[in-house]
């Protein structure tokens, strides 16, 4: 099933000019059976995968599968579910956060409950209704928020009554309210609408804007919880840990992966595709969420990384329509929760695909300018919807052995009767087709069903495919050493480059040997045999 894919990041639009094509529709009949499609003949090398029930620690939650939002985008009339099927492609991620902030948030948005004219040249004007329509899509969705305040033009009142009026408007689902969007860039004029403080700007003035607006939130809402400081350098969140503002919820991270955007080096921190999914990626999360991380452990607050996604860079479609962002926006989500960040949003906006914002989970598929009532997704939304299976788990110990370019993670929910394996291939479809995997599980688990987002390569655009969840046959293909032991052997390994042979499935000793696609994420579904 080819499915479509898109959207946007910090910034506006792409120039580009590319597109992505259209949402295919659901196979008929719906198949019954879990079968994957091999772009050449496995070749890759083998893997064992290790999954066990020894928990870890961290714990994968609605809110680490989460959308970030431009905060205009509150404006927008289609976030009333009946407008559009925004609600529904959102409840595809379970229930995520969802985040509204952004370059838009201190350049281009102002507030007033009043009917007020804008003050400074805002372009969009958030009033109550706005906030209204919010709470008609988080009690569809189900969804945790926070909300931006205004802080490039300062006035803490109305800082305070747009606070006053989403606590009382979003109740229980607002969870933060983030007062400026990445302030230590505030003299920066290489954004739209430029810079919005002067040369003297530096952290302790922004504290003691910060404390201000706090306190006159605090005035009118006493519990209202606040986050901060929405940016990724250590000094700026040292500075909000240690500020006098009261009901710090958490500390709030910004970081794309890809932001050298000057840099066309491979691998490397440049915006081409391959950089998303070389092992060096997972080092720079590690070094950079770690940051975050221990700045909110000194501060004994949890880390929340409220703006993320692939990169900020502009002129970046191609990059955010391939098959790796698919593969790198579940491995990301996944590696961050390892690490210890509870909450994260993919930034996006609800712009056009065709010319639009790149990095976007999802976008509009009409004309660049025009609208309409039905959003696409890209192919790193596909990625995260695969992430539902495991939301509610706890992470267990699980290793990889050789299979190159490829990880897994595990989590066990419901009371210990489920575990939730989730493999990311990324070797290139296009070199090896594919790899021969031994999945070890505790001996008490038997595989229910699996699932998969797949591509013909790495690079191959808009053609991210789903595989939906479904029982494995008693024969899988499996071409590795040991196909003799599965139950179902009839014929001897093939080994080597070959195509896959119908020699796999579950072996008399527990374990299931398939051969798995390259270019793809595929998620085992374990139950506990009673």
């Amino acid at each position: 099933m080819a499915l479509a894919l898109v959207l946007s990041g910090c910034s506006w639009s792409d120039s580009d000019g590319t597109s992505s094509s259209s949402q295919s529709p659901k196979p008929s009949p719906t198949p019954t059976e879990f079968e994957q499609t091999f772009a050449g003949d496995v070749s890759g090398e083998d893997a064992v995968v290790s999954a066990t029930t020894d928990r870890t620690g961290p714990s994968l939650t609605a809110d680490n599968v989460g959308v970030s939002f431009e905060a205009t985008d509150l404006a927008d009339p289609r976030l009333d579910p009946a407008q559009s099927n925004l609600d529904e492609q959102l409840k595809s991620l379970g229930s995520p956060a969802l985040r509204f902030g952004g370059n838009a948030l201190d350049r281009r948005t102002f507030w007033t409950s009043k009917g007020e004219k804008a003050k400074h040249g805002e372009k969009v004007t958030i009033t109550p209704d706005d906030l209204k329509r919010l709470k008609k899509l988080v009690d569809i969705t189900g969804s945790s928020v926070t909300i931006g305040i205004p802080l490039g033009t300062y006035d803490p009142g109305r800082g305070a009554d747009m606070a006053a009026h989403a606590v009382d408007i979003l109740g229980d689902s607002l969870v933060g309210l983030a007062i400026g969007n990445e302030p230590n860039g505030y003299t920066v004029k290489d954004v739209p609408s430029g810079a919005v403080r002067g040369k003297g700007w530096n952290k302790d003035k922004y504290v003691k804007q910060l404390e201000a607006y706090a306190k006159a939130i605090h005035a009118k809402r006493p519990d209202a919880p606040i986050i901060g400081p929405d940016v990724y350098d250590g000094a700026w969140m040292e500075a909000f840990a240690s500020s006098g503002v009261k009901h710090k919820k958490a500390i709030s991270q910004h970081w794309y992966q890809l932001y050298e955007c000057d840099s066309a080096q491979v691998p490397g921190r440049g915006p081409q595709a391959a950089n998303l999914i070389d092992p060096l990626a997972k080092k720079a999360a590690k070094k950079n969420l770690g940051i975050g991380k221990s700045k909110a452990d000194a501060a004994d607050l949890p880390l929340w990384l409220e703006e993320t996604g692939p990169t900020s860079c502009p002129g970046t479609n191609d990059t955010s329509l391939t098959n790796a962002s698919a593969l790198w926006a579940a491995d990301y989500t996944l590696y961050a929760a390892t690490l210890g960040v509870e909450r994260m949003a993919m930034h996006s906006m609800l712009g056009a695909c065709n010319g639009g914002a790149p990095m976007s989970l999802i976008c509009d598929p009409v004309d660049h300018g025009d609208r309409s009532n039905a959003f696409q997704v890209r192919p790193n939304m596909l990625g995260l919807r695969l992430l539902v299976p495991s939301l509610g788990g706890e992470f267990t110990k699980t290793s990889v052995s050789g299979g190159g370019n490829m990880s897994a993670y595990t989590v066990v929910k419901d009371d210990g009767k489920t575990l939730v394996t989730t493999v990311i291939n990324a070797n290139d479809a296009a070199s090896v087709g594919g790899n021969p995997v031994t999945l070890s599980v505790p001996s008490e688990f038997s595989v229910s069903s699996a699932s998969q987002v797949f591509g013909e390569s790495n690079d191959v655009k808009s053609a991210t495919q789903v595989v939906p969840a479904n029982p494995l046959t008693d024969d899988v293909p499996f071409s590795g050493d040991g196909a003799g032991a599965s139950a179902s052997a009839g014929a001897s390994p093939s080994g080597g480059s070959s195509s896959p042979q119908a020699t796999g499935g579950m072996g008399d000793d527990g374990k299931l040997r398939i051969d798995l696609a390259g270019s793809s994420m595929t998620v085992f579904v374990m139950s506990k045999r009673e």
